[in-house]
């Protein structure tokens, strides 16, 4: 077996990946791991320290990186960070879309009904998820067109695929995330070039700090009702592991994927498959 070969399939090496909510629970694991397969990763976030922390732990253990600062629903803030990762890099091979969340207010519960949610929350909710993820393709997309080759990378979810209860502001985000994905592929492969690919993720359950107010009771931390079901209709019996995000993350922005664009692959343990009987 050419061992070379299959190495070099997934490698990153030489490749510039920004990452933006990249010190989430989830995206900083990634970013690691583009690190360690031989990118240069570019971190960008709203927090400066934590930025510049998670930069610090990747130069520790050899992987190059470099902090920018960034807000993903201000397209100027975006502008900038995109000529300051060029500049730094040379270049943006891969846009790894990981800012996103949800917030008590814009889900319902036994004491707010669907009536009463705030408009402000849902739209918070809605603009983060979907323009957050919509702004920064606009601006990294056109660099990658001129580039004329790259990789963008959006994070779905469950809820995209089989609507979840309570979570309405994020549900409809994310399937809308899903749906653009596969219209941003199409429109890169047919009006840009056939060498830029765009595929998203979609998570099964993790805990992170957005949902766990959902998944677990803040005053003991064991599981809440909605976690125990999740659980239960998981047939691997768990929820996600940061790491365990990392295979498919590598795949998509790596050669091995080359002829892969306008996908949603679910990483969940199962949850979609599982029909409950």
């Amino acid at each position: 077996m050419d061992t070379a070969y299959l190495t070099s399939l997934f490698s990153l090496e030489g490749q510039v990946a920004a990452i933006t909510g990249a010190t989430g629970v989830l995206c900083s694991e990634l970013a690691r791991a583009y690190a360690r397969a031989g990118a240069r990763v570019a971190i960008l976030a709203r927090s400066m320290d934590a930025a510049r922390a998670l930069v610090d732990e990747i130069q520790a253990t050899g992987g190059q990186a470099a902090a920018f600062h960034c807000d993903v629903l201000d397209r100027p803030s975006l502008e900038e960070a995109c000529h300051a990762v060029v500049s730094t890099f040379g270049a943006v091979d891969i846009l790894l879309n990981g800012a996103g969340g949800n917030q008590p207010r814009a889900a319902t519960a036994p004491d707010l009904s669907f009536f009463d949610l705030p408009a402000d929350a849902l739209a918070a909710v809605f603009d983060l998820n979907l323009m957050g993820t919509l702004y920064p393709c606009q601006i990294f997309g056109r660099q990658m067109a001129q580039q004329q080759k790259g990789v963008i990378i959006n994070i779905s979810s469950m809820t995209a695929f089989r609507p979840l209860t309570r979570v309405v502001a994020y549900g409809a985000a994310k399937a809308a995330v899903s749906n653009f994905t596969a219209w941003l592929a199409v429109y890169m492969a047919r009006e840009c070039s056939p060498e830029i690919r765009v595929n998203a993720i979609a998570p099964g359950f993790f805990l992170t700090r957005q949902n766990r107010f959902l998944l677990t009771n803040p005053e003991t931390g064991e599981l809440s009702p909605r976690g125990q079901a999740i659980i239960s209709h998981t047939p691997m019996g768990r929820f996600g592991d940061p790491s365990d995000l990392v295979g498919a993350a590598l795949w998509l922005a790596s050669p091995a994927a080359r002829f892969v664009t306008g996908t949603v692959i679910p990483v969940d343990g199962g949850f979609l498959a599982y029909s409950g009987v």
